[in-house]
């Protein structure tokens, strides 16, 4: 399986009173951690709006471990949990400096035509993904 260590900068205004990171940047990080990913894979989001599609997250689970400071160092590793040519879950930790888990979670997505929502097909619409996708989670083509 194929994971993506991402480096986060922790910005000050990314933290709250408290002087941690607040809970919802956590899922900018993830997005953050996505996008690496895609992009790991030599895909492009990009393109793939520009083709008129889009991938909404559906649904998120999150679970904060220990905090992240300002100024201290942060990654995001990300990784396929599943796929089935239409429907995508990405697996995400946010690691401190010493490389234990601050935060863990899950972004489930669809892949839809922007302009009416309908579900697609990977394999068919985006075959250059639905083999890299296959490949990252170690699965044959």
């Amino acid at each position: 399986m194929k994971k993506v260590k991402t480096p986060i900068q922790v910005r000050y205004q990314e933290t709250d009173q408290m002087g941690v990171v607040y809970h919802a940047n956590y899922l900018v990080w993830f997005e953050i951690g996505r996008t690496a990913f895609v992009d790991a894979l030599g895909l492009s989001y990009a393109e793939m709006e520009k083709a008129g599609v889009v991938s909404p997250v559906t649904h998120v689970e999150v679970d904060y471990k220990q905090p992240i400071r300002y100024g201290e160092a942060a990654f995001v590793e990300t990784w396929l949990v599943s796929y089935d040519g239409l429907r995508t879950a990405y697996g995400y930790q946010v690691l401190n400096k010493v490389g234990e888990v601050a935060v863990s979670g899950k972004t489930d997505h669809v892949v839809v035509k922007k302009d009416n929502f309908r579900p697609i097909s990977v394999r068919r619409m985006f075959p250059e993904w639905h083999q890299s996708y296959c490949a990252a989670l170690g699965e044959k083509v």
